[in-house]
């Protein structure tokens, strides 16, 4: 399986959004807390609230992160079979079955994450009423939330892309 496949127009779209969302993320996640440090020790100043923005960014930057690292194919896997089984027939079954694996797990985590959204979405009584929120801003923990369903879809996609593109190495006795 090759390292970077062919990038598509979605592809690049999604490389682009990744990038934005990494870069601009950790500048503000630095910004903040050097402010947030330079107010309290050096303005004797408390800035009330701002890791509840930081954590708000972190989710969109980890989450975004993570979806860009199963793009690339650099997200946490089983490379022990890529440095240990020699090129053929069980590399390409074991290459199969880690990306089914994979799969399986991370659908699991987007069908959960989709109902964790939809709660914080919906209320807790379905009716858009009693929305959870921020203790200090009252920021709408569905905004944070969404990160998590919309990295996992995302890391889904890719996962499936790599055991769709390792049933086809096996099927055509190619390299995994």
């Amino acid at each position: 399986m090759p390292e970077n496949p062919a990038m598509n127009k979605f592809d690049k779209v999604m490389v682009g959004f990744f990038s934005i969302v990494i870069a601009v993320g950790s500048l503000v996640i630095t910004l903040i807390i050097m402010g947030a440090a330079a107010a309290r020790y050096i303005l004797h100043v408390n800035f009330v609230g701002y890791d509840e923005i930081v954590v708000l960014v972190a989710f969109w930057f980890y989450f975004m992160g993570a979806a860009y690292g199963a793009y690339n194919n650099s997200h946490v896997t089983a490379d022990i079979i890529d440095a240990y089984v020699p090129l053929g027939v069980t590399r390409n079954v074991l290459a199969a079955i880690r990306w089914a694996a994979a799969c399986f797990a991370c659908g699991l985590f987007v069908y959960y994450g989709f109902n964790y959204l939809k709660f914080s979405f919906m209320g807790p009584l379905g009716n858009f009423r009693f929305l959870p929120k921020s203790m200090t801003w009252r920021i709408p923990l569905w905004i944070s939330q969404s990160a998590i369903f919309i990295g996992l879809s995302l890391m889904e996609l890719y996962f499936l892309r790599n055991f769709l593109l390792s049933i086809k190495a096996l099927a055509g006795g190619n390299k995994a």
